[in-house]
């Protein structure tokens, strides 16, 4: 039986549109990202679970330890249903959630903020300071792992963070040491353009060679200036943790003695955006069904919805993949809709009123946006149902 054929079979009684979780495909895909990880332990994204009963099943797995959540509201969310050691990957200025976290012991002690200037330090203090029996606030400084090359005029990599050079980590370490109330706990650096970018592209085989390259001349000069970094702050405060890479970089980054853990999120659905790296080859994991709803041609089909863009720069990549039945595309007009899709190809001919067609989406998370829950799938039936971070009434970003 092929993957098609137990999807439709496990959800025959549901009605689509709805999303469903292959349980093996995200076992394996689990597995294979702590098999690259060689040892050291993997933070999870939950910007590309979003789902908490789904965050929750990983972390029970060996090899993975901690989260690496969007937003503060999340975060503390996420401590209050019992989740532990959670660093937001990105600065806040929720004035009302670091008031929360400044006045709540557990979540103060499980929950480590992201800065990388002493605005952020000055926007903490301010937010937090009329907050009564204050706890101290753990802070997470996050460092451009950028490639930047030609004098400055090539730049590969995430616009993140001002802090680049040893003495920059240096200077805003120092400046932290002498604030009472924040306690500098750990370094991050995403290198986005290797972790993030797929190093065998389709098409120009030219433009795939670049890519490598860059790649390439990007890790060599990280793994120095990285090292750097964590051994002059060192110097300053000591670190619990080192956070680096992505899915896209778990084996490169590992081989790094700076970096004690790596961050993956994207590996345990692995969405389209990630078919296109040499390293390592994952299962699709969580797609979602959408109805035909209409037959305007003998190899036109029109299914509900799925206009469902991932973020990012637009483009083709961006838009959700017909998977199942192979072989569909979109009309070139009309794309992926807002209330209808027209999907064309030789497959839309087998194609009846009310059968599914299965997508991928082209990131992992941001899925779930679209969907209250997540059907998860063993063999060929429907084994639970789960909310995702919506269905729970929570829409963070």
């Amino acid at each position: 039986m092929d993957d098609r054929q137990r999807y439709d079979l496990a959800t025959a009684a549901l009605d689509p549109p709805f999303a469903v979780l292959d349980l093996a495909a995200l076992h394996a895909n689990a597995a294979d990202l702590v098999r690259r990880a060689g040892g050291k332990p993997i933070r999870v994204a939950s910007k590309s679970i979003r789902s908490r009963a789904v965050l929750e099943r990983v972390l029970g797995m060996p090899g993975f330890h901690g989260v690496l959540a969007f937003t503060l509201p999340e975060a503390l969310w996420l401590v209050s249903t019992g989740v532990r050691d959670i660093v937001v990957a990105y600065p806040t200025v929720d004035r009302q959630a670091l008031a929360r976290l400044a006045g709540d012991a557990r979540a103060a002690r499980e929950i480590t903020v992201m800065v990388d200037s002493t605005d952020h330090l000055d926007f903490i203090e301010s937010a937090v300071s009329e907050v009564a029996n204050r706890q101290e606030i753990r802070i997470c400084m996050d460092i451009d792992a950028g490639f930047v090359a030609l004098g400055g005029r090539f730049r590969a990599g995430a616009l993140r963070s001002p802090i680049r050079e040893p003495e920059d980590a240096v200077d805003l370490a120092t400046d932290l040491a002498k604030r009472p109330g924040l306690r500098l706990v750990g370094l991050m650096a995403y290198e986005a353009q290797i972790a993030g970018v797929g190093d065998d592209p389709p098409g120009s085989a030219a433009f795939a060679k670049a890519i490598r390259v860059m790649q390439g001349r990007s890790a060599r000069e990280l793994i120095v200036r990285r090292g750097r970094i964590v051994n002059a702050v060192r110097q300053i405060c000591d670190l619990e943790f080192v956070n680096g890479g992505g899915t896209g970089s778990i084996e490169k980054t590992v081989r790094e003695k700076a970096v004690t853990e790596v961050a993956a999120g994207s590996g345990f659905f692995h969405p389209r955006l990630f078919d296109f790296y040499r390293g390592f080859t994952g299962r699709p994991a969580a797609l979602f069904a959408l109805p035909v709803v209409r037959r305007p041609a003998l190899d036109v089909v029109t299914v509900l919805g799925g206009g469902y863009p991932a973020s990012g720069t637009p483009g083709a990549n961006r838009l959700p993949q017909p998977y199942l039945p192979a072989g569909l595309t979109y009309s070139a007009d009309e794309g992926a809709g807002e209330v209808q899709t027209p999907l064309l190809g030789q497959a839309a001919q087998d194609l009846r009123i009310g059968d599914r067609v299965w997508f991928r989406h082209a990131k992992a998370g941001e899925m779930c946006e679209r969907f209250a829950s997540l059907h998860l799938i063993e063999d060929d039936r429907v084994v639970e149902e789960v909310p995702t971070y919506r269905g729970e009434g929570k829409t963070f970003l």
